[in-house]
């Protein structure tokens, strides 16, 4: 079995899919706030 060597691996699609995750986290509060800021102004 080989030595692992702390650090070497590739961490590039880890990396792409969190920041992906990130966006698709902000973007969906962002729209969470509009429907409820939309549904407060339009119910009075």
């Amino acid at each position: 079995m080989s030595e692992h060597e702390h650090g070497s691996m590739d961490v590039y699609d880890q990396e792409k899919t969190y920041h992906g995750f990130l966006k698709l986290g902000k973007w969906t509060a962002i729209i969470c706030v509009a429907i409820l800021v939309f549904l407060a102004i339009t119910s009075t």
